[in-house]
């Protein structure tokens, strides 16, 4: 007879066939009260996560043109740097806590390294050399990165905007799991981040409006307007966000991935003023997907509807530099926004990838991409002075 002190056996269910199936790089789909608690979302309607307006992205019957316009040569040749870009060391790994309690460290796309207050905050760490689901395939960085995740030292969180491929990278989760950072992540991406090892103990999972203390900073998710999906199947079943990071003496914003829309200035009139803001300016189409990525433009004009209206703060553009995303040429994102930038008043950083600033201490200003921009012929015979403008330097 069986001893019945003993703790009867458990046998561990079996995942689906499917969830057995599906590579790990695509990461998880939510279950139980994660999926009841997406249910729940005022973001989730009709059986997904919906922007707060209708967006326009491609068609099917938009793919073959937008295949013949990426493999064009002559602007093929230009979405990549001409030459191996002058990376700089962060100075979280080569000095020690910035003076002026604020210090940002852009590492390329849309990572960026913040320390704030005496925490520090690692935004959408991708450190693969494709941000793909492959290790074979997808779009290749166009430069190394400026520091090994090792190097960058003690974190107290790291915050990811979505899912896409370019901004959560499955092999940079797994080594931060060696650090005591709190994960804060929109609702449902905790899915693939608990496939990977992270413990469900160090996840915040919050849908828009939602807030959680870590360390004594307060991270906020807050709206934007994209989409989501890592898998053939589950585009829309998780969310995506921006983020407000708000310590005792200091506030940041890093945008994530999104389309211009009216509600920046709320996230402002509730969340700011803003120290610095993280712009996504870069990887946009007004062809093809002209309401998921803002241009230039546009990402000055959030920085501004940020601010309250008024030129505030310093504005660092990101998502872009790194990765070939997109059809336009490789610097024409940063010259936009420079130019813009100037013409709005708008005071603007423009650190090489790996270099840090203190917003209140003096920015990178100097125009080193100009030395790697691939021009075409007509613009080599005839240049545009105005891209010679220089940031506004606050």
């Amino acid at each position: 007879m069986p001893d019945s002190s003993s703790p009867p056996t458990r046998t561990r269910a079996r995942a689906p066939l499917s969830a057995r199936l599906r590579p790990a790089s695509f990461g998880g789909r939510p279950t139980g009260e994660r999926l009841e608690r997406i249910r729940r979302s005022p973001q989730y309607r009709d059986g997904a996560f919906r922007n707060a307006r209708p967006v326009r992205m491609s068609g099917p019957f938009e793919m073959l043109p937008m295949l013949r316009d990426m493999l064009r040569r002559a602007d093929r040749l230009r979405r990549a740097p001409a030459g191996r870009l002058p990376l700089a060391k962060p100075a979280a790994v080569t000095g020690g806590p910035p003076a002026s309690g604020l210090r940002v460290t852009w590492l390329g796309h849309a990572s960026v390294l913040v320390e704030i207050d005496g925490r520090r905050v690692l935004f959408d760490p991708v450190w693969g050399e494709r941000c793909s689901p492959f290790s074979f395939a997808g779009p290749r960085r166009l430069h190394p990165v400026p520091a090994e995740l090792s190097e960058l030292g003690p974190l107290d969180a790291v915050v990811i905007s979505h899912d896409h491929y370019d901004h959560l990278d499955m092999p940079a989760i797994r080594a931060l799991i060696a650090t005591d950072a709190v994960f804060a992540v929109p609702l449902g991406v905790g899915a693939h981040l608990e496939r990977w090892g992270v413990p469900a103990a160090r996840l915040a999972e919050l849908d828009w409006h939602e807030s959680a203390d870590v360390a004594g900073l307060t991270l906020t998710a807050t709206p934007g307007q994209h989409f989501c999906g890592r898998g053939l199947r589950d585009r829309w079943q998780t969310l995506w966000a921006s983020w407000v990071v708000a310590g005792p003496e200091h506030r940041v914003y890093h945008s994530g991935d999104t389309g211009y829309f009216p509600g920046f200035a709320e996230i402002g009139e509730r969340h700011g003023p803003f120290d610095a803001t993280m712009i996504q300016i870069g990887a946009y189409s007004s062809e093809y997907w002209p309401d998921i990525h803002m241009t230039p433009e546009e990402g000055v004009r959030a920085h501004l509807d940020l601010s309250g209206g008024e030129p505030g703060g310093v504005l660092l553009p990101i998502h872009w530099g790194t990765f070939n995303l997109a059809l336009h040429p490789w610097e024409e994102p940063v010259e936009r926004t420079v130019r813009e930038a100037g013409a709005t008043e708008v005071t603007v950083a423009v650190p090489r990838p790996g270099e840090s600033f203190e917003p209140a201490t003096g920015l990178p200003l100097d125009p080193w991409w100009e030395a790697f921009a691939v021009r075409s012929a007509a613009r080599r015979s005839a240049p545009d002075p105005s891209l010679n403008a220089r940031p506004a330097d606050g």
